[in-house]
């Protein structure tokens, strides 16, 4: 078994700084590949930093904005390839001239982030900072987001990398990475070149703490619905006119009012009305379905159609009009008939003596495109927390914790070989 020691923290470390002052903020408003120029930028620094460590075959694929790379098995076995996953793009927050701030020897106490401006980090305010005691945090000074978000996840991955190439009698099968872009806004892994990577199974390093597995998501659609109204002077409405106002809050009042974001959690989906404009002579809505159960979540689309059309059976022409787009699928219906994937995280978190931590992610990830296109990708983690804003963090010790665990998984899949951990996961 690897040790933490084993791992070359200040590689890790100095990684993840270099790729933290790299504006990758992705643009929803860009239709570019990738949407911003930091991302192809931060891109090919990986590539060149993949090749420095040895990564003979490290490529950069500009149509779809990938950095791959592989370690070639040095096994006799008939080893299925194992992928790893990190996105290189950041939320939508500030990212311009991010300045990371290393505290060595953290001694749980309020950290000053931004003396001037009194932005301060205290484990009042979010208690997980308690665990970093005595461990070297990276914050940062208040006034960006510090992407952790994923490239903590990067940092973790070259962790992995440079043991296995360091310790070449560890033996270890084909072992996929790839870095890339525009996973804040749900485009990236659309373009994902999964017959190109062609692991049996995969794992991104998308956020979360030490033990957490997130090995299901929502299943999710966006909604548009548009009305159309007749406007006519008040004085002569009597039987002409259609108020797309009052139609309008007939459909939001007809959805369900317990099933909404404020009320949800844990595997409780919801449809939230992200937006709307009412005149008399037209209105648009815009929601969001998102559920875990497959079937609860074909009702609730159902649901939609039905309000539309009881609504629209009133008129003798369609007055309502309803647009549904899938954005993603439940990763957990594809993950719970491969239980390996997931016992096989289980069992490394036992024996490094961590606890496990399923949770369901009340969310999209790449995870979610790839698992799609026939690659099953939970989520592990990679250490940080409070991603998307300027009270983001990361310690050294939790990125060199996750490239210890990927490194285990790698070689528990070796041990494991001819007899797979087939036994059922609970999910739910």
């Amino acid at each position: 078994m690897s040790e933490t020691s084993d791992f070359d923290s200040e590689l890790i470390e100095s990684l993840f700084i270099k790729y933290a002052k790299v504006n990758t903020r992705s643009d929803a408003n860009s239709q570019t590949v990738p949407t911003t120029v930091g991302q192809v930028k931060l891109a090919k620094t990986v590539l060149s930093d993949l090749q420095d460590l040895g990564i003979q075959d490290a490529k950069y694929e500009p149509e779809n904005s990938y950095v791959l790379g592989t370690l070639p098995s040095n096994s006799d076995k008939d080893l299925s390839a194992i992928g790893f996953i990190a996105h290189l793009d950041t939320a939508d927050f500030n990212a311009e001239n991010i300045r990371p701030q290393i505290h060595p020897n953290y001694d749980g106490q309020d950290i000053v982030l931004n003396a001037e401006k009194h932005i301060i980090l205290s484990p009042k305010e979010f208690p997980l900072l308690k665990k970093y005691v005595g461990q070297r945090v990276i914050t940062t000074d208040g006034t960006t987001l510090l992407g952790a978000d994923d490239k903590a996840g990067v940092a973790a991955i070259f962790g992995m990398l440079k043991y296995f190439l360091t310790h070449p009698e560890v033996e270890h099968g084909e072992v996929k990475v790839a870095f890339g872009p525009d996973e804040e806004i749900g485009r990236g892994a659309k373009r994902f070149p999964a017959e190109e990577f062609g692991t049996e199974f995969a794992y991104t390093l998308d956020n979360g703490q030490p033990g957490q597995i997130e090995a299901e998501t929502f299943n999710a659609s966006e909604a548009k619905i548009n009305i159309r109204g007749t406007a006519v002077h008040p004085g002569d409405a009597y039987g002409l006119m259609v108020n797309a106002v009052t139609l309008a809050n007939e459909i939001v009042s007809s959805l369900p009012k317990d099933e909404v974001p404020e009320k949800s959690r844990d595997h409780q989906g919801f449809i939230l009305v992200t937006d709307m404009t009412a005149t008399v002579a037209e209105a648009h809505i815009g929601l969001i379905v998102r559920e875990f159960d497959t079937q609860k979540y074909h009702e609730n689309l159902q649901l939609l159609h039905t309000i539309v059309d009881r609504i629209n059976a009133r008129f003798e022409s369609p007055r309502v009009a309803l647009t549904i787009n899938e954005q993603y699928q439940n990763i957990g219906d594809t993950v719970k008939k491969h239980p390996y994937i997931v016992n096989l995280a289980l069992d490394v978190y036992h024996r490094l003596g961590i606890k496990p931590n399923i949770t369901p992610f009340r969310g999209g990830t790449d995870g979610n495109a790839i698992t799609a296109k026939g690659i099953p990708t939970p989520n592990l983690f990679n250490g940080g927390d409070n991603f998307h804003g300027p009270y983001e963090y990361v310690s050294t010790e939790a990125m060199v914790k996750t490239a210890q665990v990927v490194t285990e998984i790698i070689r528990e899949h070796v041990h494991q070989y001819g007899h797979r951990d087939e036994k059922p996961v609970k999910l739910y």
